[in-house]
């Protein structure tokens, strides 16, 4: 089986698949790593006088409307895009070609079966994450028809959680039996064993509760949320501390002494990307109460150092996290003295936090890699031929 594997940008590197938070270089190797011939499609050519364009738009709809024009929604770059995979495909013997997004197939006409993986539709954005509340109506409607085109012309449409899939089905009338479900593995490269966990889990103390934040945006990862958890913890007695890495807190004041804010800390780096690692084995929660989240690759990350994880359920993330399994979850109305308490009350007894550490590790040595997500994709991909 020979896959053609498109991408906007060059994901046979982290360094140049930084989009995507390095997911289409680790999907590119998942699928690699079952033996199959995999061709690389990207990066693909933005033509100038196309982007020109794009950004004329753009300050048209800004200046006169007041409305962001949204760049990925940009129909003669994407017409473009099919114009250079047709020609690539032209010179080249593929059995499927395999998209990382809609983009870049929305227009693509092939004698091949197209399949693309996905962490949201159109559907499940607008309205959801704040960048796409100010939309303009020309953004809104050409979106809504990639969706609806994509759908229609690819012989699978695979989502990275149940919410997207969903969306797809009931937002565009999907065929139920070309969505599929195949969650994102953790973006790291992790030879930890069970002793090496076991250790880890065995390091952390059982008189401190430590909880790391990790996101840039902290208001819509919940960052005033985590915050007050922590507070409530060292009011309910158990020493907590709180470190802060991607972003500052925003609050009123000078920070709680609890609180450390570390910034942003580039994952790019070796001493960046072993400082976090560090981090997160040293934690006993990831705690990100997202108001808006597709999916959420930093949770499997945690797991995959034994670490559960506080969040939400809100869009992909009920996919990830499953209650007292990996970590657990509260409904967005949810009071922070009900994260807290929960928290407590595994330090308590702590053993059951420790259980639950462990618990997480298998989670993500069961479900959430990209070996074993590799392997869904694998037999989906067969299952067309």
């Amino acid at each position: 089986m020979k896959v053609a594997y498109t991408t906007t940008y060059d994901a046979r590197s982290l360094t140049g698949s930084n989009e995507w938070s390095g997911s289409g270089y680790y999907i590119s190797q998942s699928i690699k790593n079952q033996g199959i011939d995999l061709g690389y499609l990207g990066p693909l050519e933005e033509k100038y006088v196309l982007r020109i364009v794009q950004k004329y738009k753009s300050a048209y709809y800004k200046f006169f409307q007041d409305k962001h024009y949204e760049k990925d929604a940009d129909l003669p770059i994407l017409r473009d895009y099919a114009k250079q995979i047709s020609k690539i495909l032209s010179e080249t013997n593929s059995d499927i070609v395999f998209s990382a997004t809609i983009r870049p197939i929305v227009y693509l006409d092939c004698s091949q079966p197209i399949v693309f993986y996905a962490d949201a539709t159109c559907a499940g954005l607008v309205n959801f994450y704040p960048q796409y509340n100010n939309l303009c109506q020309e953004s809104i409607d050409n979106w809504h028809m990639m969706e609806k085109q994509a759908l229609e012309k690819c012989k699978l449409a695979i989502y990275s959680s149940d919410w997207a899939a969903q969306t797809a089905i009931e937002y565009y009338g999907a065929d139920p039996e070309k969505v599929k479900v195949v969650p994102f593995g953790a973006n790291i490269d992790s030879c930890r064993t069970l002793s090496d966990i076991k250790d880890l889990i065995a390091a952390r103390p059982a008189n401190k509760c430590k909880l790391l934040f990790l996101g840039v945006d902290w208001y819509r990862k919940g960052g005033d949320i985590a915050l007050k958890v922590a507070e409530d913890l060292n009011n309910l007695g158990l020493d907590t501390e709180f470190t802060v890495v991607g972003c500052h807190p925003l609050v009123e004041g000078s920070l709680p002494s609890y609180v450390k804010s570390l910034g942003y800390i580039s994952k790019s780096t070796v001493a960046g990307k072993e400082q976090i690692n560090q981090l997160i084995a040293e934690s006993h929660f990831l705690i990100l109460p997202s108001r808006a989240e597709c999916y959420g690759v930093v949770f499997t990350e945690a797991n995959s150092f034994g670490v559960p994880c506080i969040s939400r359920k809100v869009g992909g993330i009920p996919t990830i996290i499953k209650q007292n399994i990996n970590g657990n979850l509260f409904d967005i109305s949810t009071q922070s003295s009900e994260y807290s308490n929960y928290i407590y009350g595994l330090f308590s007894n702590y053993q059951d936090y420790q259980d639950l550490a462990l618990s997480a590790f298998h989670e993500y040595e069961s479900k959430l890699n990209w070996n074993t997500a590799g392997q869904q994709l694998k037999n989906l991909l067969e299952s067309i031929l």
